[in-house]
């Protein structure tokens, strides 16, 4: 088993386990945050929100955790990575983002189109612009 198992969420109800991590180091944080990120595939999950308050305390090291949803098949994952992590991540970290919205907002697959992706990234592009 994973050693760092013992800090991460047991199940989609585990509050107490997300309180704990928001107690924790930075540093100890920093190993845990590619699996924190699984939980925020689907925000309808109990501690997705409280997940995702924390995850976005981390924007440096969000950028290329973000990325890589966003480079996968998972389009109901990128859709959340967009509309809870990007948006609020600090102006020159969403700038990072910027070709991948692009792309996404002018060439979104079918499924990126069903998720609606082109026009949550067109929003994202907007609010960079403004």
């Amino acid at each position: 088993m994973n050693e760092d198992a013992e800090y991460l969420p047991r199940n989609k109800h585990d509050f107490e386990r997300v309180y704990k991590l928001k107690k924790m180091e930075r540093t100890e944080l920093l190993p845990l945050l590619p699996s924190l990120m699984e939980w925020v595939q689907d925000m309808n999950w109990p501690i997705a929100h409280e997940v995702a308050e924390l995850l976005v305390t981390f924007p440096n090291e969000m950028v290329p955790l973000i990325k890589d949803v966003l480079a996968a098949d998972d389009d109901v994952w990128k859709y959340w990575c967009l509309k809870i992590l990007v948006r609020r991540l600090p102006e020159e970290f969403r700038m990072s983002f910027k070709s991948e919205l692009i792309r996404l907002a002018e060439r979104p697959t079918a499924g990126e189109k069903i998720e609606e992706l082109d026009e949550t990234a067109m929003e994202i592009l907007r609010e960079l612009n403004e």
